[in-house]
């Protein structure tokens, strides 16, 4: 299920008003929302850096429509924590480092999606999957939120070898050069691991969800 864009920061450029216009730099910009003028500074604001924002989800993602739904997070996360923005940076830097986390996170749930063939078979493989966004950032807070518990289960050799894996990508040989356990043993324990977390969550009502809206 697609999540529905969201009206005040829909990304099209044919949102845009000729007063939102008036605001030129982010200075006037974050004026404006601080001066209670929310509305048009939230516009100006998508106005002005969409492009760059896109551009940078499209450079990670390489897909038009995960791109736009990252953008779209992208601007909905810094509206609500605009108001608190303190300048410590630009708003292209600051909006860049939220940008690359949220690629990082799609492309973690692609990741994820693809490890739940590898759970019935053996070894490891790269399987190409759907990405099944939730429908709400505080979905994916909820969902991060159990995966992390998921994993308090998996032992702690299992665990460290999926975290390093999965979160840092790390290859076998690096993961093997820090730790000291052989490739072979690492391998092991990264199957092991994704068993485990398939299994977990093959009961759980976020797969029931998944698997009907795939």
């Amino acid at each position: 299920m697609r999540r529905p864009r969201c009206a005040t920061l829909k990304f099209e450029q044919d949102t845009v008003t000729g007063m939102a216009l008036i605001l030129e730099t982010d200075s006037e910009i974050l004026e404006a929302y601080r001066a209670g003028q929310q509305d048009r500074a939230l516009t100006a604001f998508v106005r002005s850096h969409q492009r760059f924002v896109y551009s940078v989800a499209f450079r990670q993602l390489s897909h038009v429509e995960d791109s736009q739904d990252a953008a779209q997070e992208v601007f909905l996360r810094a509206s609500q924590k605009l108001g608190e923005f303190k300048g410590e940076s630009t708003l292209q830097t600051w909006l860049y480092r939220i940008t690359i986390n949220v690629c990082l996170n799609m492309r973690r749930k692609r990741r994820f999606l693809s490890f739940f063939s590898i759970g019935e078979g053996e070894g490891e493989r790269d399987v190409a999957a759907k990405q099944h966004a939730t429908d709400s950032h505080a979905q994916q807070s909820e969902f991060d939120a159990f995966f992390n518990s998921v994993l308090e289960t998996v032992p702690p050799k299992q665990r460290e070898t999926f975290c390093m894996r999965y979160y840092d990508e790390l290859l076998y040989e690096e993961i093997s050069a820090i730790t000291g356990t052989s490739e072979g043993a690492l391998k092991a324990n990264y199957h092991w691991a994704v068993k485990k977390i398939a299994a977990a969550i093959r009961t759980s009502e976020y797969y029931e969800q998944w698997r009907d809206n795939g």
